[in-house]
């Protein structure tokens, strides 16, 4: 899911609003729920995927894995590229990517072509999301409107995780798997189509002529790397051990390549991520609870989908369908969030929402390999859709809370960006729990019992993330806040 955030422009308080600005709103909000929902659509489909493209269920993660990585990696380089080539046309451009990607999606004939299409998707979209949310902040002026309008970003972007397994479920259903890729063309033409009606260019002041250093390619290309060396190197330990020198050999590699990125910023003239921000208490904690809660939020919806068609037997429809409580839920706790902080804090909103998130998620663990819509489903669904709604609205402000205003595209990117890595790692680790969990309980369980048991090891994992999350929130958050 991605969050609300300033982003780095200043405007002038004296200059007259921009009269497109609320068409403005509505088609990059259209572009950005597009990108949220196709983290999250895919999951619904991921049976039938499986199915179609003869692919094992062990690698059914990399097709939400590619794409997460791709885009959390790459974030920090795609408002870079905004910022400083022209907000506008790089929104144009990811648009155009991730257009193209899904159209290689939705023709591909094996799974090998459809992960590639898949990682081209968040390439796309780590261009598009940063550079709409800049254009955001500059079409409006500080002040109630921009918090208005960030509200609006943040309710659409809420509402676009949640209801992509819905979508997810009916296009499935109705259209077949490819349609989940296919349906994102026509809104990716329509948007290139009026996108320079409406929204004006805008780029970071500069001076001087732009060089390679400028943009980091080489801290893009290590944290790239080194975050799918370690996916990889955590998919792969079920079925090779995670003592084998491949496993390891892969995680070493990771945590050097990500060492190395490290390095580059403290060191480069032009990080992607500064990180003195990561000095300031509330940018360090933000960052720490969004990257715990992208663990929880992406195994949350990629083992519930696989729960409910695989263990209970749901076709895509009815899957997708029985996740609408759960969609509602959270769109009305983020519309509720806003409020709710102003009457009590930051700190416990966000410490509330990750409790509810917690304990929705241990009750999916407690669920039954003959479990039931009414017993096992609807109560853990409005649990975590309260949860989830109430914990992303607070989290952001508390990322961007204290950042001089030079750095607050960059701390809004960053924590972006930490949703997606937490996302990326810990499916990887989430899967790799679950697959080991069934293979040791095929011994002594049914086929099926053995599946669902990987799930709630799976799930209850997750809730212990969310917990931690929690406690992060408590002792690691300021009391202002």
């Amino acid at each position: 899911m991605t969050t609300t955030a300033a982003a780095a422009t200043l405007t002038s308080m004296d200059r007259p609003p921009d009269p497109r600005r609320w068409k403005a709103l509505a088609l990059l909000a259209t572009a950005e729920f597009m990108v949220v929902l196709d983290a999250s659509i895919v999951n619904i489909a991921l049976p039938d995927i499986g199915n179609g493209l003869h692919l094992a269920a062990a690698h059914l993660a990399w097709i939400i894995t590619a794409y997460v990585v791709a885009f959390g990696a790459l974030l920090p380089l795609g408002g870079r590229l905004a910022d400083l080539l022209g907000r506008r046309m790089v929104f144009t451009a990811g648009i155009g990517l991730f257009s193209a990607a899904s159209v290689a999606a939705g023709i591909a004939s094996n799974g090998a072509v459809l992960i590639g299409a898949r990682a081209l998707q968040g390439i796309g979209a780590a261009l598009l999301a940063p550079a709409a949310l800049s254009l955001v902040t500059s079409t409006f002026q500080e002040g109630r409107e921009r918090t208005r309008a960030l509200s609006i970003w943040g309710a659409v972007a809420a509402g676009g995780a949640a209801a992509g397994v819905l979508f997810g479920g009916l296009l499935t259903g109705g259209l077949g798997w490819r349609s989940v890729f296919l349906i994102n063309v026509p809104i990716g033409v329509a948007v290139i189509s009026v996108v320079r009606r409406v929204v004006s260019e805008s780029r970071a002041e500069r001076t001087g002529h732009l060089g390679v250093a400028d943009f980091d390619l080489l801290g893009a290309a290590s944290v790239t790397g080194g975050l799918v060396a370690i996916v990889v190197g955590l998919s792969q330990a079920t079925t090779r051990g995670w003592t084998s020198p491949a496993t390891l050999g892969l995680l070493v590699a990771g945590v050097a390549l990500l060492t190395i990125f490290v390095g580059l910023q403290a060191s480069g003239s032009h990080p992607l991520i500064p990180l003195r921000l990561l000095k300031l208490r509330t940018v360090a904690a933000g960052n720490a609870v969004m990257l715990l809660t992208g663990i929880a939020m992406l195994g949350l919806f990629y083992f519930l989908s696989l729960y409910e068609q695989i263990v209970l037997g749901y076709g895509p429809i009815t899957a997708g369908l029985s996740q609408l409580p759960l969609a509602l839920a959270l769109i009305l706790a983020a519309g509720m969030a806003a409020p709710l902080i102003a009457r009590l804090s930051d700190r416990v909103v966000l410490t509330a929402g990750l409790l509810g998130l917690a304990a929705g998620l241990t009750w999916f663990g407690t669920a039954p390999a003959h479990g039931s819509f009414l017993v096992d489903i609807i109560g853990p669904s409005v649990l975590v859709g309260i949860g989830l709604g109430m914990a992303f609205v607070p989290i952001t402000s508390i990322a961007v809370a204290g950042v001089p205003a030079r750095d607050a595209g960059v701390a809004g990117g960053l924590v972006n960006t930490s949703q997606q890595i937490g996302g990326a790692l810990g499916l990887a680790a989430l899967a790799t729990l679950a697959n080991s969990r069934t293979h040791s309980a095929a011994a002594t369980h049914t086929a099926l019992s053995a599946v669902n048991s990987g799930y709630s090891s799976a799930f209850l994992a997750a809730a212990a993330v969310a917990g931690v999350a929690s406690l992060v929130a408590v002792t690691a958050v300021g009391r202002h806040h």
